[in-house]
């Protein structure tokens, strides 16, 4: 990172700040089209970049060291109205060294971010200068292995066609705008990563009926549910069909 940037500054919080936003800037792009990053307007909203071609919007997490399960971030209503905003922004995820390299960079397509996995903090004591304020956790652990799209991975830089590839593979959950129905093509994406096989029978994945049911209360035909959304997952190539019962992971 241009570390010339942080001349000047004694937070730390806003020295990494400077540099990790100057390094996307000038050294990432958009994972959908290949294109350069814009920074966004200073104190926008959930919102640090902007494609200059098809004008997505991200917003940067960044940290030294690696990412626990979960990751702090602003306040918790400004994150909610914006995931649950139709122009949501994407996110990316960077892990950088004490000498300020990139570690790790992850872009995570933003139907991947669901309000279930922002985790409300405790409201800031009164004895806090932003007293009552109520900030948020972004519970990282529970985004499905398909929506992290590595771009660095331990200071290697993936290839842009790749990075593309595995991006656009997911881009029929953007369509979704029906939040349950959405709700329904992640879990059973997870369900599929969680069985850890290339190969697996429907009758493994009869197996999280019970709790499918908890997260869909409303479904009474859990197991009809299930197979609808393998169909659908095959019709959109995410996975294909060996025989009745059995179904693999893509490989396009």
């Amino acid at each position: 990172m241009n570390l010339s940037l942080a001349h000047g500054y004694t937070s730390q919080s806003q020295v990494a700040k400077i540099l990790t936003e100057n390094w996307l800037a000038s050294e990432s792009y958009c994972p959908s089209c290949l294109s350069l990053l814009s920074q966004a307007k200073a104190n926008s909203r959930v919102l640090d970049f902007v494609c200059s071609n098809c004008t997505n919007q991200f917003e940067l997490k960044s940290k030294k060291g690696i990412f626990g399960q979960k990751i702090s971030d602003g306040a918790y209503s400004a994150m909610i109205d914006r995931l649950t905003d139709s122009n949501s922004p994407h996110f990316f995820f960077l892990n950088y060294s004490a000498d300020f390299k990139v570690r790790n960079l992850i872009a995570v397509p933003s139907y991947f971010l669901q309000p279930s996995l922002i985790e409300r903090r405790k409201p800031l004591s009164d004895n806090a200068i932003r007293a009552g304020w109520v900030g948020c956790n972004i519970i990282i652990s529970q985004i499905p292995e398909a929506g992290k799209v590595s771009m660095i991975d331990e200071y290697q830089i993936a290839k842009t066609s790749k990075v593309q590839k595995i991006w656009a593979k997911t881009a029929f959950i953007a369509s979704e705008k029906n939040s349950e129905s959405r709700g329904w093509m992640l879990d059973i994406i997870r369900c599929i990563e969680r069985l850890k096989a290339d190969s697996f029978s429907l009758k493994k994945m009869y197996e999280f009926e019970s709790e499918l049911s908890l997260n869909h209360p409303n479904n009474h035909h859990v197991k009809d549910k299930i197979r609808q959304q393998l169909q659908f997952l095959r019709d959109k190539g995410y996975i294909d069909f060996v025989r009745p019962g059995l179904y693999k992971l893509s490989g396009d």
